[in-house]
C-alpha cells in the first residue's frame, strides 16, 4: 500500500525543503500522496496543495494579528481535512507557530508526526519543548548539536544535515560569480544583506549605507552590491540610498540571465536556479549581513562576514516577553557562530551597531588576508559537517514512524 502524507509548508525555504523530501519519499515508494499547504516546488514534485504557501505567510507581530482570521481559517480547514483523510504521517515543515498546535491535535488523534526543522528553543521560548512532546512522534533537525538537546527532553530525533549546504558550492567561484554580475575583477567587492522585511531594511539599511560611504572613503573604488528580494523591497532600500548615496550601489533584485557563465555545476544547485543574494555573496570578498539564514549561507560561500541586527524597543519588549528563556541560552545570534560555538565573525547588535563600528569590523574582513583564509578553512569544515543526504535521511526517519504508526 503506497504512502499517504500530509505536508504543511509555510515560506519558500520550507517549500524547498518539502519539495526534496518529497522527491526522497517518491524514490521510496513512486506511488507516495501528498496533501496539505505547500508551494510552486512541492507541485512540481507532485504535491497537491489544498491552499497555497502563501496563506500561511505574515511579517512580524502586527501582520500575524492582522492576518489572524485568515489563518484560523486555514488551520481550522487543514485540521478538518487531514483528520478526514487520516494520512500514515503527517509533516510539519518549519512554520512552528501553525504546525506544533496542528501537530498537537492530529497526534492525539493518532496520526504520527514529524517535524522538520527543529524551532529554535536554544536561542529562545525554551518552554516550547512541553508543547513539542506533545505534538511530535519525531523531530528531524538540521543541527548536529540540536540532537542532545532534544534526545535530553525526550523527544526522538534525527539530524538529516541542512540542505543549503548541498545547494550551495563547496569551491565557490568568485572570478565567474563577477563575470555573471559584470564587475570589475580587479576591485575589491563588498555585499550589502540588510534583511528581507520591510523593518529589517528601515533600521539596518541606514546604517550598512552610512558604513559603505566610510569604507568608500578609505577604497574609493570599493564596489558594494546589494541583493533584494523583489520590487517593494528594492523601492524601499532605493530610497534609503538616495539619504545616504553609495557612489556605484549596484542594486540586484534579480538573478543574471542565462550565459555561458551561468552554468551547471559540478558541485551544488546550477547557478541558474540560484536565488539572487547567492551570486553576490559568491562574487563578494566580503559580507555586512544582518542576522538570519543569510549568515549561514554567507558562511557555506567561505566569505569572511559581518553580523549585525537592530530591532525596535517596542519589538524588543515583546520578545523578551515571549521568550521565557530558563535553559538553554547561547551568546551568539548568527548561526555561523552558533554551529561553531565561539565568535568566528563578529556581531553588532543595537547600540553596538554603529556605523562607524561596521565600517571598522568589515574593513577588517576585506583587507585582511590571513583572516579571510582562516575564516574559509573553518567554514569549509562546517560546509562538510552540514553535508548530508537530507532528503533521502529524511525520507528513511518518516517512513519509519508512518510504518510504525508510533503516533
Amino acid at each position: 500500500m503506497s504512502l499517504s502524507a500530509a505536508i504543511v509548508a509555510g515560506e519558500p525555504s520550507g517549500d524547498l525543503l518539502a519539495a526534496r523530501m518529497l522527491r526522497g519519499l517518491k524514490a521510496h515508494d513512486p506511488e507516495t500522496r501528498a496533501m496539505g499547504i505547500g508551494g510552486p516546488a512541492m507541485r512540481r514534485a507532485g504535491f497537491e496543495a489544498w491552499h497555497p504557501m502563501d496563506a500561511l505567510s505574515v511579517f512580524g507581530y502586527v501582520d500575524a494579528l492582522r492576518q489572524a482570521p485568515r489563518l484560523i481559517r486555514t488551520w481550522r480547514d487543514t485540521r478538518r481535512r487531514t483528520l478526514a483523510w487520516r494520512p500514515d504521517v503527517f509533516v510539519g515543515v518549519d512554520a512552528p507557530d501553525f504546525n506544533l498546535r496542528l501537530e498537537e491535535k492530529l497526534r492525539a488523534a493518532g496520526i504520527p508526526t514529524v517535524h522538520f526543522v527543529g524551532p529554535s528553543i536554544w536561542a529562545w521560548r525554551f518552554e516550547r519543548i512541553h508543547q513539542i512532546r506533545r505534538a511530535v512522534s519525531h523531530m528531524l533537525v538540521l543541527f548536529p548539536f540540536e540532537v542532545d538537546l532534544y534526545r535530553e527532553q525526550g523527544v526522538p530525533v534525527t539530524y538529516v544535515g541542512h540542505p543549503l549546504a548541498e545547494l550551495i558550492p563547496v569551491h565557490p567561484d568568485r572570478a565567474a560569480a563577477r563575470a555573471r554580475l559584470g564587475l570589475e575583477p580587479g576591485r575589491k567587492v563588498l555585499a550589502l544583506m540588510p534583511g528581507s522585511r520591510e523593518s529589517e531594511i528601515r533600521l539596518l539599511a541606514p546604517r550598512f549605507l552610512q558604513a559603505a560611504q566610510m569604507l568608500q572613503r578609505q577604497a574609493p573604488d570599493l564596489q558594494v552590491i546589494v541583493p533584494v528580494v523583489n520590487a517593494q523591497r528594492r523601492a524601499q532600500f532605493e530610497a534609503v540610498l538616495a539619504r545616504h548615496p553609495v557612489p556605484g550601489c549596484l542594486i540586484l533584485s534579480a538573478p543574471p540571465e542565462a550565459g555561458p557563465d551561468t552554468q551547471a555545476r559540478a558541485d551544488g544547485l546550477d547557478t541558474a536556479e540560484w536565488p539572487v543574494a547567492w551570486h553576490a555573496m559568491e562574487a563578494a570578498d566580503a559580507v555586512l549581513v544582518a542576522s538570519g539564514t543569510a549568515t549561514l549561507e554567507a558562511a557555506l560561500f567561505k566569505r569572511p562576514l559581518v553580523i549585525s541586527y537592530v530591532i525596535t524597543p517596542w519589538m524588543r519588549r515583546i520578545m523578551a516577553w515571549k521568550s521565557g528563556q530558563d535553559a538553554p541560552s547561547l551568546p551568539w545570534i548568527g548561526l555561523p557562530n552558533i554551529l561553531e560555538r565561539e565568535f568566528v565573525v563578529p556581531e553588532l547588535l543595537q547600540e553596538a551597531a554603529t556605523p562607524q563600528a561596521l565600517a571598522e569590523h568589515v574593513w577588517a574582513a576585506l583587507t585582511d588576508t590571513v583572516l579571510a583564509e582562516r575564516i574559509a578553512r573553518r567554514f569549509t569544515a562546517l560546509h562538510e559537517t552540514l553535508s548530508r543526504d537530507t532528503p533521502g535521511l529524511a525520507a528513511r526517519a518518516i517512513l519509519e514512524v508512518s510504518h510504525g504508526r508510533a503516533a
